[in-house]
């Protein structure tokens, strides 16, 4: 679900018309929903009830100063895949002290940082980062909190850049080999062996998956705590998102309106199923879920600048592009794409929907049909808070995109747009080139 409707004609985030966002702060411009990330952590947190359930926020997703304040403000941890994370958490006025610090590379000054600021755990992804980690912790005179990220070889049938809990993937030590690697672990002086952790991939939309993997993994599970007195299970995340009919999914009457069958993940079906395979372990639980929290919460404004009409195609060009979001690009992914001021009368146009950028890769939609629009009108790409403003980079030296946040009927812009000297701020010509 999220709040994202027509109000009349005209698109809004929650009771806020989109229009008058993207004239106020310009376009491309990503706006939140405050209100919908509540709602998405509540739900999740209400799925597990029964659980001693602590959700920590996938961070990479997005991980704007104010996204992070207001998940910190609700009670979440964060999953903290580098030392700029760090960082951010802490310049967002949370702490890390409920925090896990996951990634394959982590770097010995990124161990200290997240060490000095009372990490959780670190969830370690091969034998030799225990002894970095260690080594590490010694020479500051501490003891690391650890987890071994366990992969169960499980297929999450999701998109092949995205999986990770397969043999073949880079992440985590194989279920045949955790027993000797907790072995080793137990060994290290400056190791404190407090858990376990598994990540099977993002974007699932079937149980399944999750529950194969936690069969496969829990009675390893139960073979630590009894071995080793560990005190948590971390199961990582990865539930999906509807992209597909984004805008109508945010309305309780078009999710019952599905097949039983084919109706979306989500949190009540996710937790019904985990929860009685995860209470006898007796052990607390970590959530390190990104997409859902924070998909739905966010789309990607831009205007239009005009219509090319071709020989047999459509182009309908805007000024957003696949440096602010390059997941159709990179992932061929699909994002709905709706006007802010809807017009019935208007007659529909097939087009591709296209960036400026010099690309024929910079298309977010291929032959998509949508009403006529006309210069200077602007639309939304649905679905774009996770992994748009995050992934975006300044291809064609494009500055970043601005950020809104929006709170009932208040907004605010809590990122703003990039300028010319900030993008070059650090350049330099050198003086053998003068």
């Amino acid at each position: 679900m999220h709040h994202f409707h027509y109000a009349g004609p005209n698109l809004h985030c929650e009771s806020v018309d989109l229009a008058a966002v993207a004239q106020l702060h310009g376009t491309p411009t990503y706006v939140y929903s405050a209100a919908t990330m509540t709602d998405n952590y509540a739900r999740l947190k209400a799925g597990l009830s029964g659980l001693d359930l602590q959700i920590c926020y996938a961070m990479k997703a997005n991980s704007n100063l104010a996204v992070l304040r207001h998940f910190a403000n609700l009670g979440a941890g964060f999953d903290l895949v580098s030392g700029g994370e760090i960082r951010r958490v802490i310049a967002a006025g949370a702490d890390v002290k409920t925090s896990v610090f996951a990634g394959v590379g982590k770097s010995e000054a990124e161990i200290a940082l997240a060490l000095e600021n009372g990490i959780f755990a670190f969830h370690v992804e091969s034998e030799p980062e225990l002894k970095r980690i260690s080594h590490v912790a010694g020479r500051l005179g501490l003891k690391a909190p650890i987890a071994i990220r366990v992969n169960p070889d499980v297929d999450a049938h999701t998109h092949a850049k995205i999986t990770t809990g397969k043999s073949d993937n880079k992440f985590g030590i194989p279920l045949a080999a955790a027993a000797a690697a907790y072995e080793a672990a137990a060994r290290y002086p400056h190791l404190e062996l407090k858990g376990v952790q598994m990540h099977i991939g993002s974007q699932l939309t079937s149980v399944a998956p999750f529950v194969e993997a936690v069969c496969k993994i829990a009675p390893f599970v139960a073979e630590l705590k009894a071995k080793y007195g560990i005190k948590y299970f971390s199961i990582g995340g990865g539930m999906g998102i509807v992209y597909k009919d984004a805008l109508a999914s945010g309305q309780q009457a078009w999710w019952d309106a599905q097949a039983p069958d084919q109706r979306p993940l989500t949190p009540e079906t996710y937790g019904a199923a985990l929860t009685p395979l995860l209470q006898p372990l007796g052990l607390k639980i970590l959530l390190e879920h990104g997409r859902f929290m924070v998909g739905n919460a966010g789309v990607l404004l831009a205007r239009v600048e005009h219509l090319k009409r071709g020989a047999g195609k459509n182009f309908l060009v805007v000024d957003a592009a696949m440096n602010d979001l390059i997941r159709p690009a990179m992932y061929e992914s699909f994002h709905e794409i709706v006007p802010l001021h809807r017009d019935t009368t208007r007659r529909a146009l097939t087009a591709d929907i296209v960036g400026p950028i010099c690309e024929s890769g910079d298309c977010f939609a291929k032959d998509r049909q949508i009403q006529e629009l006309g210069e200077g009108e602007f639309l939304a790409l649905m679905s774009a808070g996770a992994y748009g403003y995050a992934m975006a980079s300044r291809y064609n030296t494009r500055p970043a995109a601005a950020e809104v946040l929006v709170h009932g009927s208040a907004f605010d812009l809590v990122n703003a747009r990039e300028t010319f000297e900030q993008m070059t701020g650090n350049e330099r010509v050198p003086a053998f080139l003068k």
